[in-house]
């Protein structure tokens, strides 16, 4: 589930960047990412360009595409994203913002592949990797770091650490992959992967159609819960935080969709009780037909949870050298 961010709001999310310069007592340098998570088409917008420009951006992780299983065709990748660097090219966005594809593997991947086939899924995933680029005029060279995103588990670390292993020795490049909160806090039961670098994801803990009172995006005290251990994670910590906003549509009290839309809730909701609304009249969003008494769950990420979850990390991360704090995700349509 992916929300957008408001270029309006985005100066005052990313000066939070700067609150990690000090951490735990030492002097910690940063440096500002996005994510951008669209499929197909992939052009970035003038309003994107201009924030990322203002903003002084280092890093944008693109999803190239991802990577998933089907007992039809087997291993594929989907939502590829139809890459356009000319605005790079045109000096649109600037060169010195580096782009970093990103590969999402779904994790059924890898219980549906042998451990000898896991060579061949890595040379696979280069080969498509490298076509996107060279498909738009651009050489190998131009990204240094690959980055990818797996929600493994104890039974398939095996396979997906192999795979990461395989990528650092075929590529040579910097590898790097996203940590959720758990295998943070058990790297003893989820294993450290063997990579360059881990993105520590800092949202989305909470399953958004389950407890009806709880933020799903963004819980500081949720988020406190994995960060109590006192262990040191062995790996280079990046950082990632959400600026999510999204609406949960519920008609009799079964879920029928998500809602993506631009304008004010209160136009056509009222509210209820906290991060809930009425639908006060008949009308389409996104595509859904919602009712007059239909319930919404409405969530979103403030400058208060924020600054909460950035003390938090602060406090009990063990950071050091240059920490990338990034978000997500870029796109002008909130």
């Amino acid at each position: 589930m992916i929300a957008h961010i408001r270029p309006a709001t985005a100066l005052f999310f990313l000066t939070l960047s700067f609150a990690f310069c000090s951490c735990k007592h030492k002097t910690v340098g940063t440096e500002r990412g996005f994510y951008y998570w669209k499929s197909d088409a992939y052009n970035l917008e003038n309003t994107e360009a201009d924030v990322l420009k203002k903003l002084t951006v280092k890093k944008l992780y693109v999803k190239f595409f991802e990577v998933e299983y089907s007992k039809v065709f087997g291993v594929r990748p989907t939502s590829k994203s139809s890459l356009n660097f000319h605005y790079q090219a045109n000096g649109d966005l600037s060169p010195d913002i580096t782009i970093i594809p990103v590969v999402f593997i779904k994790n059924d991947v890898f219980t549906n592949t042998k451990q000898e086939d896991i060579n061949s899924l890595a040379e696979n995933i280069l080969f498509l990797i490298a076509k996107r680029y060279k498909e738009h005029g651009n050489q190998d060279s131009v990204f240094h770091e690959i980055q990818f995103d797996c929600d493994w588990t104890a039974s398939t670390k095996e396979k997906y650490f192999a795979l990461l292993k395989y990528l650092k020795k075929l590529t040579g490049k910097i590898i790097s992959c996203t940590l959720r909160m758990y295998p943070y806090k058990y790297p003893e039961l989820m294993g450290v992967p063997p990579v360059d670098r881990v993105t520590l994801m800092c949202y989305n803990l909470n399953n958004p159609l389950e407890n009806e009172n709880k933020n799903s995006i963004l819980d500081v005290d949720e988020i406190a819960k994995y960060l109590s251990t006192k262990k040191v994670y062995p790996l280079h910590l990046d950082i990632v935080l959400p600026l999510n906003s999204w609406m949960l549509c519920f008609q009799n009290n079964q879920f029928v969709g998500m809602l993506h839309n631009q304008d004010d809730i209160s136009l056509f909701a009222e509210p209820v009780k906290p991060l809930w609304y009425r639908v006060t009249k008949d009308t389409m969003v996104s595509n859904i037909f919602i009712r007059e008494g239909d319930k919404i769950k409405f969530e979103e990420v403030n400058e208060d949870e924020l600054k909460k979850v950035t003390t938090l990390l602060k406090s009990k991360l063990n950071l050091s050298g240059t920490t990338t704090i990034s978000f997500l995700h870029l796109d002008k349509t909130s």
